[in-house]
């Protein structure tokens, strides 16, 4: 049975390695402010703001039409400011909230009813390694929207469990790519060297977990936090 997929942040990073990853499996469609590197894997590409509650009930509403309903979604879209605590204006604390956890609420939301409906569905928020331990290399803003992200999976996940909808979250910790791309090649191999594996993580090994939980074999996990982190973060 052929399942469609949804992807918000779909435009670069970890968002298009998790469309590649479920591509071989799903239609998928992919969400974002902008696709510089252009569609991709991705069978349908929807350039919306995740922050904006009508433009993400549009691009579902279209998606769902397009691809005959709505099974898997992922909210990976997420920004974050390179700012100290305590400079920290109200407007980056806000777009950052508001990208990052707010719509993650919407995809719950509007997502999560469509699934409902149907009585089964797949739900994944990527949070992060910043929403356990306040993170390495972003703010506090970062860190709250992540946090929040873990708790809003579990509300989720409780209020869909027996309609057969599960929600989960996939908690990584440093990975390659746009983040990375943009920090000294010195204060990248300061991070490697302080993870036990030995290096950052690849976008490619986070779109491999996230191939797990929409799977089939995954009904019995939700409103679980899948630590992705080279052994940085253990419990």
């Amino acid at each position: 049975m052929r399942r469609t997929a949804l992807v918000t942040g779909a435009g670069r990073g970890i968002g298009r390695a998790i469309v590649e990853a479920l591509a071989g499996e799903a239609w998928v469609a992919g969400i974002d402010v902008a696709f510089p590197e252009g569609p991709g894997a991705a069978s349908l590409v929807e350039q919306a703001d995740v922050a904006d509650r009508g433009a993400m009930s549009r691009a579902l509403g279209r998606i769902a039409e397009e691809g005959g309903g709505i099974d898997w979604v992922v909210c990976a879209a997420g920004i974050t400011r390179d700012e100290v605590s305590w400079r920290m204006s109200d407007a980056d604390w806000d777009d950052v909230l508001a990208v990052n956890l707010r719509g993650v609420l919407f995809g719950c939301q509007i997502a999560g009813l469509h699934m409902r409906e149907l009585g089964w569905g797949r739900i994944v928020n990527l949070a992060s390694l910043a929403g356990q331990q306040g993170g390495l290399v972003a703010g506090a803003h970062y860190a709250a929207s992540k946090a929040g992200i873990i708790v809003l999976t579990k509300i989720a996940a409780a209020a869909l469990a027996a309609s057969g909808v599960t929600v989960n979250a996939v908690s990584p910790a440093a990975i390659d790519g746009p983040v990375m791309a943009s920090l000294p090649a010195e204060r990248v191999k300061e991070l490697a060297e302080r993870i036990p594996v030995g290096r950052v993580g690849r976008p490619e090994e986070v779109g491999a977990l996230v191939a797990y939980l929409v799977s089939e074999e995954a009904a019995y996990a939700t409103g679980a936090t899948f630590d992705l982190n080279g052994g940085l973060f253990m419990r």
